[in-house]
């Protein structure tokens, strides 16, 4: 079956079909597909085009960078390379659809954390991203967030971390991911 704009929509059967590596790599295809493969420099646009999408699939698209950035670095480089109030707050929404209430938690508090910072990461990313990396390293921001980046470093190691949350969601929920 084709969505509206061509694209293969993924269906329920699908889903109960697959073992897990296997949805996994479904699940991934079909945000692709429907999403492109990045969110590009315009996260404003990321936003609308999350919204054409269904709430499963949102909320595993919506994630995405944060799984990426717990593998490559900290929650305040999270901040800083998607600096952006409201993918932010997508994202906190997208670890409580997904059942991540432990991250969420986590997130939500590293958000507030980073609040009074906002500002002058906004600065410093603006004039050269150099600029944020050296002033990082040694920041009041990277001690506050150590922490809470260490806890969610643990939580990665669990079920397959954040990318678990897509297959027991799908599962749970096989009719929020197609349509």
């Amino acid at each position: 079956m084709a969505g509206g704009d061509g694209t293969v929509v993924l269906r329920v059967d699908q889903i109960n079909a697959c073992p897990d590596d296997a949805l996994f790599k479904l699940l991934a295809a079909e945000l692709t597909e429907r999403l492109g493969s990045s969110e590009g420099d315009d996260l404003d646009e990321f936003l609308t085009r999350l919204s054409r999408i269904p709430v499963g699939l949102r909320a595993m698209a919506a994630v995405y960078q944060l799984d990426v950035s717990l593998t490559l670095d900290d929650l305040g480089w999270h901040f800083a390379n998607w600096h952006h109030r409201g993918y932010s707050e997508q994202t906190l929404w997208a670890l409580g659809e997904l059942g991540a209430q432990e991250y969420a938690e986590i997130f939500a508090e590293a958000y507030q954390l980073v609040q009074p910072f906002w500002e002058e990461i906004s600065a410093l990313c603006a004039q050269d991203f150099q600029d944020f990396v050296e002033w990082y390293s040694d920041s009041e921001l990277d001690r506050l967030m150590l922490p809470l980046t260490k806890r969610m470093w643990d939580l990665q190691n669990i079920d397959n971390g954040l990318f678990g949350f897509w297959i027991s969601y799908a599962r749970k929920h096989p009719e929020r991911v197609c349509g």
